[in-house]
């Protein structure tokens, strides 16, 4: 059995076979990674790069991957759409995350770019459904320049210092794969979720 990971970053490749070391010894995983995804989503919006998408996915599927994670955020509604299309489930990472928040009455969302937060609010709304879930959403700033010049600690630091700050709430969701380690460097006692451990799992149920 072959799980196959879309990314649009190569900082994702590494925190993925940890988890799968960790969790899911043994599993075969075939990591895509493509930059330029993120980059025409977010001038175009997330629909645009659904061709696309398609275009990799039937490749890996051809080759023998049995189901796809998207770990993007921003373009996973675009890779759930495709699923049909390609002959195996297409999931994104993050909509294990969603459920559990949607849950709890009030969430606020963090997240380090703006493109973000319109598909994880959309995504907690469908989890939600007929329940009443009251949606906080924040651009973490400047954490996007420190992601996109390398600094990892000082991407994680701003992240874990602003939901340090979050008041008024009964969960705080981390909208990207990437912020997953600021959990750790938080000291909230509000719940912070992360979507990395959840949606590995999600996706391996999924391909089995």
């Amino acid at each position: 059995m072959t799980l196959a990971l879309l990314h649009t970053s190569p900082v994702h490749v590494p925190v993925f076979d940890a988890l799968r070391d960790a969790d899911h010894p043994g599993l075969a995983l075939r990591h895509l990674v493509d930059e330029d995804l993120l980059l025409r989503a977010g001038e175009s919006g997330p629909e645009s790069v659904s061709d696309e998408i398609r275009a990799l996915l039937a490749g890996v599927v051809a080759e023998g991957a049995s189901a796809v994670l998207c770990t993007c955020s921003t373009i996973g509604a675009a890779a759930e759409s495709v699923s049909a299309a390609v002959g195996v489930p297409v999931l994104r990472v993050d909509r294990p995350m969603a459920a559990a928040a949607a849950r709890r009455g009030r969430v606020v969302v963090l997240a380090a770019i703006t493109g973000t937060l319109a598909p994880t609010v959309a995504l907690l709304a469908e989890e939600a459904g007929e329940r009443s879930v009251d949606v906080r959403a924040v651009v973490v700033d400047g954490a996007w320049a420190c992601f996109e010049a390398g600094d990892r600690d000082g991407y994680l630091d701003l992240i874990a210092a602003a939901a340090d700050a979050v008041t008024e709430a009964d969960v705080i969701v981390l909208a990207q794969a990437s912020m997953a380690d600021a959990v750790s460097r938080t000291v909230t006692r509000i719940p912070v979720l992360s979507s990395p451990r959840s949606g590995l799992t999600a996706a391996v149920a999924a391909a089995r």
